[in-house]
């Protein structure tokens, strides 16, 4: 399992000849841990006195937090795995009649893993809106840090789409799924912008 490796044992393996895992299964990875730096930020303000108004909404997004890094670290071996058929796919003669169908089905595959991936980053990025406005004041780099980080994933997920996308033949299906991404970029990269921008800018007051 990729996720069982240790930490120098993926990077070697991501830096090998083996197209997987890629960028999907780094996209994953990178979300899973702004998730866990999120649940950070709800622990270190759990607990305390000063943040006791804000306790039950800390701890219920803490709850969530976990389950996005679980659901997030799954998506590492799950993109690995839907890229296995389209990567078979490619090696069908041009002259069978039945690689175009193959090649549809396999490439549309290959496309769920990363916009789930960006589902879970923009829910991991409305749990850290709440950590950097209501969380701990000593942890708000770390939630700003979460932002920037889920960020890239997001936008790292979306390319593994959009380089499917481009090839499939049902054009109808693949602009909707362009759409579906494009929304969450625009929508949720300037929500994890704001984050970033608001707790950096709290630091020069």
């Amino acid at each position: 399992m990729l996720v069982d490796l240790t930490v120098k044992e993926f990077l070697n393996k991501v830096a090998g000849s083996d197209p997987v895992p890629g960028g999907g299964s780094i996209a994953a990875l990178n979300g899973a841990v702004a998730s866990a730096l999120a649940a950070m930020v709800a622990n270190l303000t759990i607990g305390k006195k000063k943040y006791a108004d804000v306790e039950a909404e800390i701890i219920a997004l803490k709850e969530k937090c976990d389950k996005l890094q679980t659901e997030l670290l799954d998506q590492v071996p799950a993109d690995a795995e839907g890229f296995i058929p389209l990567s078979k796919a490619y090696g069908i003669p041009k002259d069978d009649p039945s690689r175009p169908e193959i090649m549809e089905k396999a490439t549309i595959t290959a496309c769920q893993v990363p916009m789930h991936i960006m589902e879970l980053c923009c829910e991991s990025i409305e749990a850290i809106s709440v950590f950097a406005a209501k969380g701990s004041r000593l942890a708000v780099s770390d939630a700003g840090c979460g932002a920037a980080i889920v960020k890239s994933a997001l936008q790292a997920a979306s390319l593994n789409v959009f380089i499917n996308t481009k090839t499939l033949q049902n054009r109808a299906l693949a602009e909707e799924m362009n759409a579906k991404c494009l929304g969450m970029l625009d929508k949720y990269g300037k929500m994890a912008d704001e984050i970033f921008e608001t707790v950096k800018a709290g630091f020069f007051k």
